[in-house]
């Protein structure tokens, strides 16, 4: 049989909004199938329907020549269809094996043959995980394996991968690729959705493109060219490279002097210090984990630092409390939205005035202005694109991740700071979305904002920043020139070893 999966002229809808509207999809056994699409287009509705999450409205799925009907996740797991989501669905304090055989009965729930089953799955498909450590123990990369082995475990012939290189490290993606290189070896077949370009270039064979719950076209990877692909997903031409002018840095706006800052008993950051200038985008590079989180968190007023100074504006904030923070000037895009950017079960609209619903006109004598605050909102969300079923009354868990961080986004910069502090502003963001960031953060710069901006995306860092400023252990390495650097001097930085400066230096 050649297709291993068709879903056949699939509809879907949910309240004001059709995120299907006739998409057909065929997946040949034996390929990667790549699923590219803006935020919010629907290509994660159309696998939770293959996976049996949702039921369409209308339309046909077959598997391997025979039609179904996918009425729920067990259906699909007896078919041979695994998913690995987005978000983990990992027990921490319980081992890898635990996980795996959660829910499942008899035999394979028999602890001591699965743990022998999973050894050999690993080893099988180049997984090495190892079967007996805790969940909370081990890496974020290392959890999507398990994430793997539990459809491996069912005897699963097709996964589905959602946005899954979203929480990875580039080493963790490049680990990643090979597996799914490996299962294509072993007989397997996989869905990808993502909106990465570089990654279906590398790892897909055809892709098919959707834009707003409508199938645009299925094409050969090889022969489709990553411009081609982003054009079709957005429907215009898409820009790659930020267009900036050069900066022109002003006052400094933060000053952080010989910081140190705890994590749990150890220093997770030592003696830092750097300064940011209005009209200027500082990058902070890094491989995660070296001391960014808590470099953020004492400049936002999440954890007390140890030693050292934070000025803004040059007011000292080292003891100040997070409101007045805010109200000195600072705005912060956190790393997670959905842990610390949103209060997920609140609407769009209450969540665009977190920081200020205690003013006018939001509020007074304690009163909520029901019509100032859906005023608001519905500015935000059309100046950001921000897209949600029921608009404004729309609960934050309903919208696509894209669509969430484009709600936080909007939210910081609206509040006009003159320190926009950005911690992987585009994380889970399609080509078009990014762009729109990254002009947003460049404009802030023009308007003689500060921006500091950290990310662990190399690209973005080289693209965004004037000047590049490199964490490793804890410790500043050195700030260098965004235009007087590249990719491989910043890469050996991020390992701990400096620039030298020698006068034939290029």
């Amino acid at each position: 049989m050649e297709f291993i999966v068709e879903m056949l002229n699939i509809r879907k809808e949910f309240p004001g909004v059709v995120a299907n509207d006739d998409i057909s999809l065929q997946v040949k056994k034996g390929e990667i199938h790549a699923l590219l699409g803006e935020n919010g287009a629907g290509k994660s509705t159309l696998m939770s329907i293959l996976f049996g999450l949702y039921r369409p409205d209308s339309g046909v799925i077959k598997i391997r020549g025979q039609e179904v009907k996918m009425t729920d996740p067990n259906v699909a797991n007896s078919l041979g269809i695994g998913m690995v989501h987005q978000h983990f669905q990992l027990i921490h304090n319980f081992t890898v094996t635990e996980n795996i055989v959660l829910g499942l009965r008899g035999e394979k729930a028999d602890i001591a043959k699965a743990t022998k089953r999973v050894k050999e799955l690993s080893e099988q498909y180049g997984l090495y995980i190892e079967p007996q450590a805790k969940i909370e123990d081990i890496s974020v990369g290392m959890q999507q394996r398990v994430e793997i082995m539990k459809m491996l475990y069912r005897d699963a012939e097709l996964l589905i991968f959602d946005e899954p290189t979203a929480v990875l490290t580039p080493q963790e993606i490049q680990d990643l690729i090979n597996i799914m290189k490996n299962l294509v070896r072993e007989g397997k077949s996989l869905i990808l959705i993502t909106h990465k370009l570089k990654e279906i270039k590398a790892i897909a064979d055809r892709c098919t493109i959707i834009r707003r719950g409508k199938k645009i076209a299925t094409v050969k990877v090889s022969e489709t060219s990553e411009q081609e692909m982003a054009d079709m997903m957005v429907g215009r031409t898409v820009s790659f490279k930020v267009e900036k002018k050069q900066a022109q840095p002003g006052d400094v706006i933060l000053d952080i002097e010989n910081l140190s800052v705890k994590n749990q008993k150890v220093f997770g950051l030592k003696n830092f210090s750097l300064k940011v200038r209005a009209g200027e985008i500082v990058g902070l590079a890094g491989v995660e984990g070296n001391g960014q989180a808590e470099l953020v968190e004492a400049i936002s007023g999440l954890v007390r630092p140890e030693s050292g100074s934070i000025r803004l504006n040059g007011k000292d904030i080292t003891a100040l409390p997070v409101r007045d923070r805010i109200n000195a000037g600072l705005a912060h895009i956190p790393e997670d939205r959905q842990k610390h950017g949103l209060v997920m079960d609140f609407s769009i609209e209450d969540n665009l005035i977190l920081k200020k619903y205690y003013e006018r006109p939001y509020s007074q004598r304690g009163i909520l202005n029901r019509e100032a605050i859906s005023g608001h909102a519905r500015k935000v969300i059309e100046m950001f694109d921000v897209r949600a079923g029921q608009g404004q009354q729309s609960p934050a868990y309903t919208l696509s991740g894209g669509n969430q961080q484009k709600a936080v986004v909007g939210r910081e910069i609206d509040s006009n700071p003159d320190l926009l502090i950005a911690v992987q502003p585009t994380r889970g963001l399609d080509v078009g979305a990014i762009e729109y960031i990254h002009k947003r953060l460049v404009e802030q710069r023009d308007n003689g904002k500060a921006v500091l901006l950290v990310s662990l995306e190399l690209d973005e860092i080289m693209n965004l920043s004037d000047r590049i400023a490199v964490i490793c252990h804890g410790e500043l390495v050195d700030v260098v020139d965004g235009d007087k650097t590249n990719e491989n001097e910043i890469g050996l930085m991020m390992t701990g070893i400096k620039k030298e400066k020698t006068e034939d230096a290029s």
